[in-house]
């Protein structure tokens, strides 16, 4: 690549990133204005006045060291907003806050102006070279203390009065929750999120009970066809119906139990010995062979 064909590519690049850098300041948008602060938020030293929020609507982060805020149309440069300060880069759907108390020298976020209640105010945001308009507002007179003029939503179009004052956050808050509302409006006493949570526990109690029966059968089952497999046996049951090894087995102990053939142990069975010295049979057969005894 020839030198000729560099410089034409970093001039191409320097255009397009200034470009983009325009493109990105003017998706800076004036947000919200509180003219008369009485009992509101408070500076960083302190004190109570009026303030302007910008906002970034952009999916970039906005440097706006360099440009200028002003309240007036003829001085557009009115208030140039310092360069260096890492604190005027504001993030994607962020805001930003400058302080209308007419004393810069406090700092970055403080106006060289303030805000008049008792007229219109205009308030402007220019881009760096201080002639090309960013965005722009007129407060109406007559401001409320304590109550704010924005945007309904962020970075839109649409101004209203903003009976909750929002600095550096959105606009448009969900300060209540449509469930927990409906349920408030329907049951108020909350007999019906009662009922309701003891039938999912006993439903739940129900599930488990079944599936715990449904574990136990399953396994009994499993066994069963185990033991038939390995004896070779195969024992069908009728419903209703003993087996015959459970019949053999009470017929068993009920015979012992009648004899008297087991021992003293409560879990042992056993045949008890019986020993004779002479045979019942011998003695009968030698009885026989004597003569009778007159």
């Amino acid at each position: 690549m020839t030198k000729k064909k560099i410089g034409v590519l970093w001039l191409f690049l320097l255009f397009f990133s200034i470009g983009m850098q325009a493109q990105r300041v003017t998706s800076i948008r004036i947000n919200e204005v509180l003219v008369i602060n009485e009992d509101n938020f408070v500076d960083d030293y302190g004190k109570r006045s009026g303030w302007v929020e910008l906002y970034n609507g952009s999916a970039g982060t906005v440097n706006i060291g360099g440009c200028f805020l002003t309240n007036d149309k003829n001085d557009p440069k009115k208030y140039p907003i310092p360069k260096g300060d890492v604190l005027t880069k504001i993030s994607p759907r962020q805001h930003i806050l400058f302080w209308a108390d007419g004393i810069a020298s406090r700092g970055t976020f403080h106006l060289n102006f303030t805000l008049d209640p008792t007229k219109e105010n205009y308030i402007a945001l220019y881009d760096s070279d201080g002639r090309t308009l960013v965005d722009e507002i007129v407060i109406p007179a007559s401001q409320s203390a304590d109550i704010s003029y924005g945007r309904r939503v962020d970075g839109e179009d649409e101004w209203v009065v903003l009976q909750k004052v929002t600095p550096s956050t959105n606009n448009l808050t969900l300060d209540s929750n449509e469930k927990l509302d409906n349920f408030k409006t329907n049951d108020p006493v909350g007999i019906g999120m009662t009922v309701t949570a003891m039938a999912v526990v006993f439903l739940g109690l129900i599930l488990l009970y079944l599936f715990f029966k449904w574990v136990g059968y399953t396994a009994v089952s499993a066994s069963k066809r185990r033991a038939q497999k390995t004896t070779g046996v195969v024992t069908t049951v009728g419903e209703g119906e003993i087996s015959g090894e459970i019949l053999a087995a009470i017929s068993a102990a009920l015979y012992e139990l009648d004899e008297d053939v087991h021992d003293m142990e409560n879990t042992v069975l056993t045949i008890q010995k019986v020993t004779r010295n002479y045979s019942p049979w011998s003695s009968k057969i030698y009885g026989l062979r004597e003569l009778p005894k007159k």
